[in-house]
């Protein structure tokens, strides 16, 4: 086994999924906060009310919901908000880094909530509170010497930007998140390791299978406005701390083409470009490749794209590269073959050679291996995997415990896999793995699909003690990440 020395063993969580206290601190509501809960096959609801104070609801996004005229965004109190209360890191933050150490980390993976941090934007002023918590959450984790590794943005959206300027399609969304990273980074100066955005490419979901050619025009426009955004926080990092270091991250879509058939060869190829590579050629390159050009055209599409723009992404190209991964996809020309099942499988055929989890997602660790090559001889810069895991369901015991041998399965072909990556020349810093602690599902907004080593005691409903309790895999990736990947029996 090959890791190196200082390579960065951790978990990660992001700041709507896990830490709750909506309301508290001074926090303003950011777009999840209006979510109801899901489940594999019903999508989350984002609620609104109407002039005449009837309430509503309508499928939810990660910034824009489509809401009917007259309507604005609502809670309404028959419905459950998982978000809300998360499973409560902003109020149990100390034990759970506790556990953290004891679990081996180097590093903690989390990103800062935008709406605790600028509640209601740039002119109104920064929120004290909210830069408080964090200070005391940056504090405890390097009492443990656990490095913090902080995004600036993951699907948490304030509800302000959406309804006084209407979101990312707004170019003035740019000049708000460069100076809400600005200060971020200013102020928090115990940290090194910052990233802007968490899976960028997610802009794009939505749109996989859309027909709408506003709603087409809209998402690309909204990532290339992340993009220019992205760029000129990396610039502004670069120019004034030398000595830290800064990436962008992607959402890991990897597909593999289901049969020989060059077509079916294309079509992956196509389908990597489009949803994968496409930004982050962008943001590691510095400019958009050939490909994109073409796939505009296809689109019909035309991106508003300045002159300052260009240069922006130019100089502000990244450190490091980020990238998610749970599970490959397959894609093929052929009407033939099982549909893959799973809320994120976007009507991809099934792997015959693969497992599958609960939630239908195809456990395929040598896709990763697979994936890292590809990634690190297309840029050529350190990557991060800093999600990687096993959502299922799990049954704590009367006894208190969780006996997930599957997750340890699951981690143990993942580590070897990324081994086998680093002896091949693959430049890893570290793995972070995700949902290090149980928290709410951003796809499904369920609870119970639980990727932690810490189980948490609350169900999709906010029912529950909320206390914490080691699963199996707990003592694993203990003994994972205390023998820097050594011992994996």
């Amino acid at each position: 086994m090959s890791f190196p020395k200082g390579f960065l063993w951790g978990g990660d969580i992001s700041a709507n999924q896990c830490e709750g206290g909506w309301d508290e601190g001074g926090k303003s509501p950011n777009m999840t906060d209006y979510h109801t809960g899901g489940n594999v096959n019903e999508p989350r609801m984002a609620t609104y009310i109407m002039p005449d104070g009837t309430y509503g609801k309508t499928p939810a996004m990660i910034e824009n919901c489509n809401l009917p005229e007259g309507a604005k965004l609502a809670i309404n109190p028959d419905e459950f908000y998982p978000n809300h209360k998360a499973t409560d890191f902003y109020h149990h933050y100390k034990e759970d880094i506790a556990m953290f150490a004891e679990l081996g980390f180097k590093a903690f993976n989390m990103t800062l909530s935008w709406a605790r941090i600028f509640p209601k934007g740039i002119k109104a002023g920064i929120n004290p509170e909210g830069v408080e918590f964090y200070h005391n959450v940056f504090k405890e984790c390097l009492k443990y010497g656990i490095e913090p590794l902080v995004h600036l943005y993951k699907y948490d959206m304030p509800a302000f930007y959406i309804e006084e300027l209407g979101g990312w399609k707004n170019r003035v969304l740019i000049d708000e998140f460069v100076e809400f990273g600005k200060a971020s980074i200013d102020e928090f100066q115990e940290v090194t390791y910052w990233s802007t955005f968490n899976e960028i490419n997610a802009a794009q979901f939505s749109i996989l299978d859309s027909s709408n050619q506003e709603e087409v025009q809209r998402q690309y426009q909204v990532l290339h406005n992340q993009l220019v955004a992205s760029a000129k926080v990396v610039k502004y990092l670069h120019d004034n701390y030398p000595n830290k270091k800064i990436g962008c991250m992607q959402a890991g879509i990897f597909t593999h083409a289901l049969t020989c058939d060059p077509e079916d060869e294309l079509a992956n190829q196509k389908g990597m470009q489009t949803n994968f590579w496409y930004a982050g050629d962008v943001f590691v390159r510095g400019y958009y490749p050939s490909y994109a050009k073409h796939l505009w055209k296809e689109l019909n599409i035309t991106l508003d794209i300045t002159e300052e723009d260009t240069k922006a992404l130019k100089e502000g190209t990244v450190d490091f590269f980020e990238f998610s991964y749970y599970f490959s996809n397959c894609v093929t020309t052929h009407l033939d073959g099982e549909e893959a099942t799973g809320n994120l499988n976007f009507m991809s055929k099934k792997n015959p050679y693969l497992k599958e989890s609960d939630w239908g997602w195809a456990i395929d660790p040598k896709g990763l291996k697979f994936f890292m090559h590809e990634i690190y001889d297309r840029y050529q810069i350190p990557l991060m995997n800093c999600e990687n895991g096993l959502g299922a369901f799990d049954i704590l015991e009367e006894d208190g415990r969780v006996h997930d041998q599957y997750r340890i399965d699951y981690m143990r072909e993942h580590v070897k896999a990324m081994s086998e990556g680093i002896d091949e020349g693959v430049d890893l810093m570290g793995y972070t793995w995700w949902g290090c602690i149980d928290l709410v599902s951003a796809s499904t907004g369920e609870i119970r699909k639980r990727y932690g080593f810490i189980y948490v005691d609350v169900d999709d409903f906010g029912n529950g003690t909320y206390k914490r309790y080691k699963k199996d895999s707990f003592e694993y990736c203990k003994k994972v990440y205390t023998s820097n990947g050594e011992d994996l029996d």
